[in-house]
């Protein structure tokens, strides 16, 4: 459902209408093929024409920006901080940032509880945004830290984006463990990708679904 927006005059001078923290697997079975198309998707997936247009649809107010990778339960990096996605230079900015990361040293474990509170630490600092939202990537379940059934970090929507061929079980067991255990929010969800060279296609998907807006007045 499409974010429903008020606005008022002046009071959306300067506002931030979303956080949106993207978190990415980086656990052992990730390979480098991988952890590339990963990177380079996402990049090319915020420069996609109507991600750009859902980025920019309302410049009074525009989104804020972070992305991370993760793994074990003490393996989180930010790859790119917060940044207000106000204009394409902005953007662009990002995008470079994605395709020139090289990878970190993680763990082979995942952690998707330790992920989804890393997260959520990270959206605490943008309390003025109206809608804060992280978007948790990954190709298999949880198997060491906290369980993510438990990681429930209020006044946030966690949506998810599954990826075929990793250690999950198969994509739909995938996509329902995420739908019962990662998730949350009325209006969170589960984007699917059958591999990671589906991964930017799903991730378009994702982010056009994610940024959707109504705005009901600008009186």
């Amino acid at each position: 459902m499409p974010l429903l927006l008020c606005l008022w005059g002046a009071t959306a001078q300067g506002a931030c209408r979303q956080a949106l923290a993207l978190g990415l697997d980086v656990s052992g079975s990730v390979d480098a093929a991988e952890y590339r198309l990963q990177m380079d998707g996402l990049a090319a997936a915020l420069l996609h024409p109507e991600v750009q247009t859902a980025l920019f649809a309302m410049p009074e107010a525009p989104v804020s920006l972070a992305v991370y990778e993760w793994s074990g339960p003490e393996a989180q990096r930010v790859i790119a901080p917060w940044r207000v996605i106000s204009d394409p230079v902005a953007l662009d900015a990002v995008a470079t940032t994605l395709r020139h990361v090289q990878r970190g040293d993680g763990a082979s474990s995942t952690a998707l509880g330790a992920a989804k509170s890393f997260g959520a630490a990270m959206l605490s600092k943008q309390a003025a945004c109206w809608k804060r939202v992280l978007d948790v990537s990954g190709d298999g379940t949880s198997n060491t830290g906290p369980r993510p059934k438990v990681v429930r970090p209020d006044g946030i929507t966690i949506n998810g984006l599954v990826i075929g061929g990793g250690d999950g079980g198969g994509l739909d067991a995938l996509a329902a463990y995420y739908h019962a255990y990662v998730v949350q929010g009325p209006d969170a969800f589960v984007e699917t990708a059958a591999e990671f060279a589906s991964f930017e296609a799903a991730m378009v998907r994702k982010l056009k679904r994610e940024l959707q807006v109504m705005v009901v007045s600008t009186r």
